[in-house]
């Protein structure tokens, strides 16, 4: 075999870091090692992986052809030493999760993985567009999102159904009416999720038609943050269910009923096509539709 597993390890390094310092240092190698060791492989087979553009190697249209494969290979040899190893434990996940999910559902499900898988979960919490962004480039092994998505690269699997609620204050003059129609609507100061967030693309399709008329004052990244600024009346915000149950049980927030605006929408996991599921991606996802927890 003219390739080392350390040959793939570095050129996946340098794909996703874009450097060869940083590559080398992600894998405890010194640069001129991590340098080295992809030298020898396009030289191996007379091939260019990256472009040299300044100090950036930027993958070139081979490199990406080759990369799922790679990363597959190389996951396939990680899973295969931890058996050899005989370790129990069924190894590390790479999980990524938009707010509402990080914050309300992830940490659940990771303490019921590690409990009965005697596995390990690393979290990263970012909106629907940066996660999607890391699945898709193999820094994340899976993603649980908000919003609807299609991409070439990602397998997308429904998970679990979900609705957002209008809310506001209770000293909010909204809070006594029984219901709003689209007048009340347009005529209300809102507080929003950031563009590129599951629930702001939930929210304006549920807005369709009126959606240039809304007065937007605020745009949060935080749905904490959003919580505490509707709470000071700031503005009335729209948020999953998933996030307000608490609040609206302690009174701190109050839900308002807009009956002809839809605001049902799915949560759904990503894996990247070419990844290679390993046992531990195989229990994680069972575990999620384990009675769709």
């Amino acid at each position: 075999m003219k390739y080392t597993l350390r040959q793939l390890e570095v050129f996946l390094a340098v794909a996703q870091f874009e450097n060869i310092t940083r590559a080398a240092a992600s894998l405890a190698m010194s640069q001129s090692a991590a340098s080295g060791a992809l030298q020898d492989l396009e030289r191996q087979f007379n091939i260019q992986l990256f472009d040299r553009v300044g100090k950036r190697l930027q993958i070139n249209e081979l490199g990406r052809l080759l990369r799922p494969q790679a990363q597959a290979l190389l996951d396939r040899a990680t899973d295969l030493q931890v058996g050899l190893a005989q370790h129990s434990e069924a190894g590390n996940i790479k999980l990524g999760a938009t707010l509402t999910i990080g914050n309300y559902l992830a940490v659940e499900l990771m303490s019921r993985y590690m409990a009965d898988y005697r596995g390990t979960v690393s979290l990263h919490v970012g909106n629907t567009a940066e996660v999607v962004s890391m699945v898709a480039n193999f820094d994340l092994d899976i993603g649980l999102i908000e919003g609807e998505l299609q991409h070439p690269d990602l397998d997308v699997q429904h998970w679990r159904n979900d609705d957002l609620v209008v809310f506001c204050a209770p000293s909010h003059p909204l809070a006594g009416r029984r219901m709003l129609d689209d007048r009340d609507l347009i005529a209300a100061r809102w507080i929003l999720r950031e563009r590129g967030s599951g629930t702001r693309q939930a929210f304006e399709r549920a807005m369709t038609g009126i959606l240039p008329d809304l007065h937007v004052v605020l745009e949060l990244q935080h749905t904490e943050a959003i919580k505490r600024a509707v709470e000071q009346q700031l503005g009335i915000a729209c948020l999953s269910r998933i996030a307000l149950e608490d609040a609206f049980a302690a009174g701190r927030l109050v839900p308002l009923t807009v009956p002809h605006r839809n605001f049902h929408r799915e949560f759904f996991i990503i894996l990247h096509r070419h990844k290679y599921r390993s046992a531990g991606i195989e229990d994680w996802l069972a575990l999620c539709f384990d009675g769709q927890a």
